[in-house]
């Protein structure tokens, strides 16, 4: 990410400057502590690259930058809540450090502040940006609904869940880049490449956290690993898993979900997800989706130069390793 760290240092003091009132406490003071735990800020940056791709200046994006981030944070709060996460970035959850109702009505404060923000962006833009981060917000929350509705749905179909991510995560990661382009006054079909180049992306990206969760270094995730398992979380590990099991191993699979002790559990269902090659699997299916990825943004007319920085990102998303 060298490339992208004076991006994510401007995006950083911007974030620093964002003021919240100090009276009610326990309202406010979860937003100062959540919007300064850090995080990669992979969103924004996109909304800057996304507007000098077609040669704006950052500056001229950072409303809606900010604005994206600041979304993108409500989600996480209540998201933790709904998944009963006891941990993000490796610090206590705010759920946990004040409680649920704080929480939930933290989170409402931030998604209004992303509009209040998105507000600052010059009116001839403002009209494409409301439209594309309303239906944003909208998919957002359906996928966030799939997700909880697959809990208690015995099966679901990997390309259901698929579906479901890219409404959860990947039409964020377009809204941003497209946002952006919006910005910069980049022709329609350019910001439709932009947007599907990052929906492509954002889809690589949740499979790459859905390994990750259960086979990333916990010294560096920043969040329980093996969560997913534990809480017998539907992705494509265990879609795969199953689908590509025999009757015996899957008698096993579903013998280890109902398994009480989280460290046996966890690393009884990763040495079984190995023997069935789930993981390879899915690395097979992110980069696919990456490579669609790449083939979008070739489509985007601009000097090849200008997409390096993006290149740069996509990149990184899929080698990291937290």
């Amino acid at each position: 990410m060298q490339e992208l760290a004076g991006y994510t240092l401007f995006l950083e003091k911007e974030i620093e400057k964002l003021e919240f009132p100090s009276s009610p406490s326990n309202l406010y003071d979860p937003l100062r502590y959540f919007m300064t735990l850090g995080g990669k800020r992979m969103r924004p940056i996109l909304t800057l690259l996304g507007a000098e791709l077609f040669g704006e200046k950052i500056e001229n994006a950072l409303p809606a930058a900010l604005a994206v981030e600041v979304f993108h944070n409500f989600t996480l709060i209540h998201d933790d809540i709904m998944d009963e996460a006891p941990k993000r970035r490796n610090k206590q959850t705010v759920h946990t450090k004040w409680n649920r109702n704080i929480a939930i009505l933290s989170g409402d404060v931030l998604f209004v502040q992303g509009f209040q923000l998105l507000a600052k962006q010059k009116s001839e833009h403002l009209s494409s940006l409301l439209d594309l981060f309303n239906k944003t917000a909208i998919e957002v929350c359906e996928g966030q609904q799939l997700d909880m509705d697959f809990e208690s749905r015995q099966n679901v179909s990997i390309p259901e869940y698929i579906e479901m991510i890219r409404l959860k995560t990947s039409v964020l990661l377009g809204c941003a880049l497209e946002m952006g382009a919006i910005v910069a006054n980049a022709e329609k079909e350019d910001r439709r490449f932009l947007y599907d180049f990052g929906q492509h992306i954002g889809i690589a990206f949740q499979i790459q956290d859905d390994i990750l969760d259960l086979y990333a270094n916990p010294e560096k995730f920043g969040k329980q690993v093996g969560g997913d398992v534990i809480s017998n979380k539907k992705t494509l590990l265990n879609l795969k898993a199953f689908d590509m099991a025999d009757s015996a191993q899957r008698i096993i699979l579903n013998q280890l979900a109902l398994e009480k002790d989280a460290v046996l559990k966890v690393t009884k269902t990763r040495e079984l997800y190995d023997l069935i090659g789930a993981r390879s699997a899915c690395e097979v299916h992110m980069q696919e989706y990456y490579s669609h990825a790449m083939q979008s943004l070739s489509k985007v007319n601009t000097p090849e130069k200008s997409k390096l920085p993006l290149i740069a990102l996509a990149d990184f998303l899929m080698k990291r390793d937290i």
